[in-house]
């Protein structure tokens, strides 16, 4: 059981309410950072006799829109009740006609086409605590966890739900769908789906020597791919409803076979070795 009184969880998953809504024996943990409030309240709960932490992404509701999300708030949040590994999904418009809705991408590139979003913990900038922050230049030409990728392919192939393992994640800023011409400029570059979460989640997560995998639901081809109207949001809402069951159960087995916290040893992990970032983690 999770430990109510620590609140401690290794493993985080952000999304909607509906990945934790019907576990038993949900504890709501409020958590103050040095970033200001995370997007809701943590809830913790157990599977498979993993600790996890959930995060609704845009607050109970869905009142908060992409470009306004806490994102250093969310992530730090995370951190400090325990979590080690964090599991993202987001739904996004698919690139080429083959990637149509109802497809799961679990990628392994990111491009980040973001105008107004805080990416970094190491700004050198004074926090309202007092500390303040060396500038890090941290690599990151390999965004992804290599094992928690490993583990949410394998959950989506138990699942029967054949996932395109691979591919490049453009985050645009949104809270609008993209034009015509810049979807298919984002096809053209060789992308191949489009959404406007994700990043800067796993560059945060990074910086937190925090393990951080996607998994991208295709509820839409977007505006450069098909011939008919273009995006729209009732539609997006319908197919990702029509799967957020099969996806739920997809994300469950992954927390069940993602490495245990002390055996981690991935590029993630050792991020920050050997960089003095002037921020004690919690």
């Amino acid at each position: 059981m999770v430990n109510a009184e620590t609140g401690t969880a290794d493993i985080g998953v952000i999304g909607g309410s509906g990945f934790y809504s019907f576990l038993e024996d949900v504890t709501e943990v409020q958590v103050d950072t040095p970033y200001g409030a995370p997007s809701d309240s943590l809830f913790l709960g157990e599977i498979a006799g993993r600790r996890v932490a959930f995060l609704p992404r845009h607050g109970r509701g869905h009142h908060l829109p992409p470009h306004r999300i806490n994102y250093r708030a969310n992530l730090w949040a995370l951190r400090s009740v325990g979590v080690r590994q964090v599991l993202g999904p987001c739904a996004v418009g698919g690139l080429r006609p083959e990637y149509g809705p109802g497809t799961l991408l679990v990628p392994d590139q990111l491009v980040d086409r973001t105008k107004a979003r805080t990416q970094t913990y190491y700004d050198g900038e004074t926090r309202s605590d007092g500390v303040e922050p060396n500038v890090v230049h941290l690599g990151f030409a390999d965004p992804y966890c290599p094992e928690g990728r490993k583990a949410a392919l394998a959950a989506a192939r138990g699942r029967d739900w054949d996932p395109v393992d691979g591919g490049t994640l453009v985050v645009v800023e949104g809270p609008r769908f993209s034009t015509r011409a810049e979807s298919r400029w984002h096809a053209a570059m060789g992308w191949s789906v489009v959404g406007m979460t994700g990043h800067p989640e796993a560059v945060l997560a990074r910086e937190l020597g925090l393990c951080y995998t996607t998994l991208t639901l295709v509820t839409d081809l977007d505006a450069g791919a098909e011939a008919g109207e273009g995006v729209n949001h009732g539609d997006v809402l319908k197919v990702f409803a029509a799967n957020v069951d099969r996806l739920r159960s997809v994300l469950f087995d992954a927390v069940a076979t993602l490495p245990a916290t002390a055996d981690r040893d991935c590029i993630c992990v050792h991020a920050l070795d050997g960089i003095h970032t002037g921020v004690d983690l919690p």
